[in-house]
This record gives structure tokens, C-alpha cells and sequence, in this order.
């Protein structure tokens, strides 16, 4: 089911008015049947399937989905952390508010949202890679297609010190499991 919701958010963000990458996105959206758990409100692991709405969102309404899309070039979730606030149940409005909070040379950092009547719900950071056929795209290379962040637009101390403690080995080196 989130494979064809992904591929009908595609399709409706084409139509959607185009915006600078470096803005501040708003996906408008209702909870559906297939998002609640057994106790009627959105399952706590639904909430990342759905915030890849508003990075889709972003991406196909700035442009950069194509200029990707031509280089070949793919994006993978690295890492990414939650917290809650209320819970969103069946039916509800929400949207899903999202924007790029800076780049480095590992990762572009997202935000997302989910804001009911101008209440934050929940709150996540992504740090999303992009990668070539020759391995992960440079900072360099990522803003050639997404244009110079904003002024002053810096990545909080926090998300450098989340990455470097949260991270695990690189797919080249062994990562041996042992709760020892």
C-alpha cells in the first residue's frame, strides 16, 4: 500500500505549484485506515513512511526529483530519530511540514512535522544520502543540483554529534552482532 500511495503522492506532486528547494514545504493529508494500529491512532513506525511523503513532496516540487532521476543518482535513509507529542487518529487532518536543515559531506538533513491546526504532533530529523553509481554523491555535487543553501543556513551542533554516536559501521567493514 505505501508503494502506491508514494507513487500517487509522485504523480500529485507534479501538479502541485513548483517551490525553491531551500523553502519550507506542507503536505496536506488525512490519517487512512491503513496507518492506525489497534488502539485507533497512527502506528509509531508509519510516521517515517509518511514523512517520505513530504521529502518526495520537496524534491519533485523544487525540481531536483528530475535533475536526480537524470544523474542516476539515488537517495537512502541514513539515520533518522522521532519524537511525539499527540497521537493522529483515524480520519484526521494533518500535514506533513517539511525542509532541508542543511547538507554535509555524509548527508542532506530534513525536518519534518506533523502539525494538526498549527500543533507540532511529532517531530523528525533525516539524514538522507545520496548516491552515484561511484558510491555517495559529494556536498559539492549535491548543491551543483539543489543551488547554495541559504545564508547562514548551518547544520545544529546536535545533529554532527547524533550522527557521528548513532552511526554504524560502513557496508565495507564487518559489524559483528553481540549484546556483550
Amino acid at each position: 500500500m505505501h508503494f502506491t500511495r508514494m507513487l500517487l503522492h509522485l504523480l500529485r506532486s507534479r501538479r502541485r505549484p513548483a517551490q525553491d528547494i531551500w523553502d519550507d514545504y506542507s503536505l496536506p493529508l488525512r490519517v487512512l485506515p491503513t496507518e492506525i494500529d489497534i488502539f485507533m491512532h497512527v502506528n509509531n513506525g508509519m510516521y517515517f513512511s509518511i514523512m517520505d511523503l513530504g521529502r518526495i513532496d520537496l524534491m519533485v516540487r523544487s525540481g531536483v526529483w528530475n535533475a536526480l532521476r537524470d544523474k542516476g543518482w539515488s537517495g537512502v535513509v541514513s539515520a533518522e530519530t522521532i519524537s511525539f507529542r499527540k497521537s493522529l487518529k483515524l480520519g484526521q487532518r494533518y500535514s506533513v511540514e517539511t525542509k532541508i536543515i542543511g547538507i554535509d559531506e555524509r548527508a542532506v538533513y530534513f525536518e519534518h512535522r506533523i502539525v494538526v491546526d498549527g500543533e507540532i504532533y511529532a517531530r523528525a530529523f533525516v539524514a538522507t544520502r545520496l548516491l552515484s553509481e561511484n558510491g555517495t554523491v559529494s556536498k559539492d555535487e549535491a548543491i551543483e543540483v539543489f543551488g547554495p543553501p541559504p545564508a547562514g543556513l548551518e547544520l545544529p551542533e546536535w545533529i554532527h554529534d547524533w550522527r557521528l554516536h548513532n552511526s554504524l559501521p560502513s557496508s565495507r567493514r564487518p559489524a559483528s552482532h553481540s549484546w556483550a
